[in-house]
């Protein structure tokens, strides 16, 4: 599968600036041979924009969704993006996924919630492991925070997860998340990682860039600067297949002590 990973658009934008970016990102994906593009987290509204979350929040299937729908069906590719979600008085940090259809393949809400700038804003989303298929391909979704808990990730690899997607708004000075976090996730859970960031400052914050895309061994398939930039990398599902052939730590844990341990707490 050929995937395309957007390192924007640039922050503190308008709503309908990040769809026209998001769009054509999109034609350049499509133009590559690219059959799915990821956007980082929030990339539809902006991330830390305050009172405006609750503002721009909107249901699954609004206006946020029919312009990406619109997007994946004219360029045939699909679409992963970050949004508010309102659920009656609730809103969601959430993520999700159009196919080249213009349905959707899966939505995700974020279920660790980082500082202020969500414990503010949104509630946490109940459902850790949320998966969808793309291209023969068994691809699951996490949202930013999430990917710094061993266990979500490990959740993933469990349920069949074979490529992780990760839209992020990783600021600086957590550079150490991008660059030695995100690779070891890949390797310790044995499986493909796009980890995609936002670019550019939203108010105190300044995003930190380094958008990657990671092998099973940890390898760098693909790693963006701190500025706006399109990544398109291949992924090649019998490189996981000997990755795990090779690395076993997988198959060589200990459950039943695991198990043990918890009962005790």
């Amino acid at each position: 599968m050929r995937l395309s990973v957007l390192q924007g658009p640039q922050s503190g934008t308008e709503v309908a600036q990040n769809l026209s970016a998001i769009g054509a990102a999109a034609e350049q994906a499509a133009a590559s041979g690219a059959v799915m593009m990821v956007t980082p987290e929030m990339s539809a509204t902006g991330y830390n924009i305050a009172e405006l979350t609750a503002l721009r929040a909107e249901s699954a299937d609004g206006p946020m969704f029919d312009a990406i729908a619109a997007i994946a069906r004219r360029t045939g590719v699909a679409v992963v993006y970050g949004y508010p979600e309102r659920v009656g008085d609730d809103v969601y940090n959430s993520v999700q996924v159009v196919d080249s259809d213009g349905c959707s393949a899966a939505n995700y809400r974020k279920s660790h919630l980082f500082g202020s700038v969500d414990r503010g804003h949104f509630r946490p989303g109940e459902e850790l492991v949320v998966q969808f298929d793309i291209a023969g391909i068994r691809s699951g979704l996490l949202t930013c925070y999430d990917v710094e808990f061993p266990e979500a990730v490990r959740a993933h690899a469990d349920a069949g997860t074979q490529l992780l997607i990760v839209p992020t708004g990783l600021m600086r000075p957590f550079e150490l998340v991008a660059r030695q976090v995100v690779p070891t996730r890949a390797y310790e859970s044995q499986m493909f990682l796009a980890y995609v960031n936002r670019c550019g400052s939203e108010g105190e914050f300044d995003y930190c860039g380094l958008t990657c895309v990671l092998a099973p061994d940890g390898t760098e398939l693909a790693r963006a600067g701190a500025g706006e930039e399109l990544l398109t990398v291949d992924i090649d599902i019998d490189e996981l297949v000997r990755s795990r052939s090779f690395n076993t730590h997988l198959d060589d844990r200990r459950r039943d002590l695991y198990k043990k341990q918890e009962l005790t707490r």
